[in-house]
């Protein structure tokens, strides 16, 4: 970690200093003890490391507590308590290691989006295969892809037909048919049937690399923060600045024999109890115990700054496939030919039974969602090739797939949604929708976040607007809310598109297709119960269960963890301020001024542990569980 190191080394060098002072007889080099220089030396480092980190904080337009740090740090070395200095060397190190440890777990390189990415392509070359690598593929040239791998770069089918899934892309959450002629996305999934494709864009414009290239876009420009104990800096800095010059000013008035050293001594002795150690430590102690109960409810949180973010957050966006839906079809219609002489049930029946041994997605939610009892044997089964199946069912001929496979005569018929169109005898008899399932406790949790204080909930989907529409109503959603049709890059504009009073933004999604989208809002919060690596290397924060309600799980911790945080530095700081009026007078020296210090440490330690305590009021915040 950043500065453990320093930690180690101040501490070492106390104990070396505590030897040579204590069982050594305090060697010294002329006037000067040896313990004291060593210490000295490490000080001045500290506070030179300390003044360009101010720096670069006023560069970027915060304004931080590294002054009063700096401030008594070289106050005590000049008055010659090496030992006050060395204490408050101990704390600032120490608290540093501390929210080292706390946002440890921030590293947001896309390791495991790079490695999922496509890296061998099956290369045809004279009608062999030849397996190269996808960033040698060159336009024009010929790819095989095999049923059930990723497609490397994008391309043109010139040979075969087949489904593919690119809910990971796109978030449409039924396979697409793609036949000769149609564009291929790279990352996009293949169904059951090998096609050929010729290369239309190298691997570092293909679709799956461009979302790559968008998400190092978005960390590239985080959002501006100010984090808690800046926010406090400006007033505590100043008051105690005030308290130390007028200790020094009333020095030099009431006993002026003392000489410029002693009036020093006064400020000296104010600064080294105005150390801002409680506000270097109040937070990323909190900041621990709020990610310990974040993750004991199943939530990885990867940085303190998240749970400020989080706590702050007035807008939520969610994407839809395996968001708030469970990405899983269920029938939603049935609906007959008008001369049809058969029921719904008898036609699902039917169309489930000539499909229960297809793996491809509405085969399977057609099986799931009917009736065991109304699957009946088939024989003499056929597949068509992203056209449909056709059997025989006690006797009939059933036919199940698209409107031109099962009934070419037929006029078209305009569905809104998802749909198998059945014949039987080779005549029309009605057709079957699906719907995307929304999660049973989407509504709730969606209502949860609005008594929590979330002012605008967003959809942000590149599914079909009637889908996103329907979903939205579902789940309460406001139809103003709702954006469809997206693209990963159009995902990232809606959120920077949030006015400023409406933010911070969190975005919670899971697909590759929203990685970049978690990196462009404030907080990025991945469904990674799945496996969704993209997803989840790209959040700030990952929920391990697939329950979508520890959304609000997470909003409640981090409510609680700030509002500890908030109330720690406010005790600290008042508790510090009263130590700097009685140090005001002089009778405190430096060193004990330091133990005092620690005291205060200890106490804003402790308190700072009740952010591991269950939130209250749950029945707003969803913890009544």
């Amino acid at each position: 970690m950043r500065h453990q190191w320093k930690f180690f080394t101040i501490l070492g060098i106390g104990v070396i200093a505590a030897i040579l002072d204590f069982l050594c007889g305090a060697p010294k080099i002329g006037t000067w003890p040896i313990s004291g220089i060593l210490i000295d030396i490490f000080g001045i480092f500290m506070a030179i490391t300390m003044l360009r980190e101010m720096i670069h904080t006023l560069e970027s337009g915060r304004w931080g507590v590294d002054i009063l740090a700096i401030i008594a740090v070289v106050s005590t070395m000049i008055v010659g308590d090496y030992w006050a200095a060395w204490m408050i060397l101990i704390m600032l190190t120490g608290g540093d290691s501390l929210e080292d440890y706390a946002t440890s777990q921030a590293d947001k390189e896309l390791r495991s989006l790079l490695q999922n990415s496509p890296r061998i392509a099956d290369k045809l070359v004279n009608g062999k295969i030849e397996e190269v690598k996808v960033d040698d593929l060159k336009i024009g040239d010929i790819v095989l892809i095999k049923p059930g791998s990723q497609v490397p770069v994008d391309g043109e089918i010139i040979k075969g037909n087949s489904s593919f899934d690119q809910s990971s892309l796109t978030g449409e959450s039924v396979p697409v048919d793609k036949k000769v002629g149609d564009d291929l996305m790279s990352g996009s999934i293949n169904g059951d049937a090998a096609v050929e494709m010729k290369v239309t864009k190298a691997a570092k414009d293909s679709e799956y690399q461009s979302i790559v290239a968008l998400v190092k876009s978005s960390e590239a420009k985080p959002a501006k923060f100010v984090k808690m104990a800046d926010r406090y800096a400006v007033p505590f800095t100043i008051i105690s600045l005030i308290i130390g010059i007028a200790a020094m000013i009333t020095s030099a008035v009431t006993n002026p024999a003392l000489g410029w050293q002693g009036h020093f001594l006064r400020f000296a002795q104010v600064m080294v109890v105005a150390s801002p150690c409680p506000l270097l430590i109040a937070a990323p102690v909190a900041m621990v115990s709020g990610m310990s109960s974040m993750s004991r409810s199943h939530i990885i949180v990867k940085s303190g700054t998240t749970l400020e973010k989080l706590s702050r957050t007035l807008t939520f966006a969610f994407d839809k496939t395996g968001t708030l839906t469970e990405n899983q079809l269920v029938i939603d219609q049935v609906v007959l030919a008008k001369d049809s002489s058969i029921s719904k049930e008898e036609l699902q029946g039917l169309a489930a039974s000539v499909e229960q041994q297809s793996s491809h997605v509405i085969a399977t939610s057609l099986v799931k969602s009917t009736d065991k009892n109304l699957i009946k044997p088939v024989t003499n089964l056929k597949e068509a090739t992203a056209k449909g199946v056709s059997g025989e069912v006690d006797g009939k001929l059933v036919k199940v797939g698209k409107l031109a496979y099962v009934d070419p005569d037929q006029e078209k018929i305009t569905v809104q949604s998802t749909a198998v169109f059945v014949s039987i005898d080779n005549k029309f008899a009605g057709y079957i929708t699906f719907q995307d399932q929304i999660r049973k406790n989407t509504p709730e949790t969606i209502a949860r976040l609005r008594r929590q204080g979330i002012k605008q909930i967003m959809m942000l989907t590149g599914d079909r607007r009637s889908v996103a529409d329907k979903v939205a109503t579902e789940a309460g959603i406001r139809e103003s809310e709702v954006h469809a049709d997206l693209l990963p890059a159009q995902k990232i504009q809606a959120i920077r598109d949030v006015k400023p009073n409406l933010r911070p933004v969190a975005m919670v999604g899971d697909g590759v297709n929203d990685a970049p989208s978690l990196m462009a809002a404030d907080v990025g919060i991945a469904m990674g119960a799945k496996g969704a690596t993209a997803a989840s290397e790209s959040a700030d924060a990952v929920i391990m269960v697939n329950d979508i309600s520890k959304v609000n799980d997470a909003v409640a911790i981090s409510k609680h963890t700030m509002k500890v945080a908030h109330v720690d530095i406010i005790t600290a700081i008042c508790i510090v301020i009263l130590i700097e009026l009685i140090a005001f007078t002089g009778i405190i020296p430096a060193f004990w001024g330091a133990i005092l210090q620690e005291v205060v440490d200890l106490i804003t330690i402790l308190l700072a542990l009740l952010a591991k305590t269950k939130p209250t009021n749950p029945k707003q915040t969803g913890l009544e569980k």
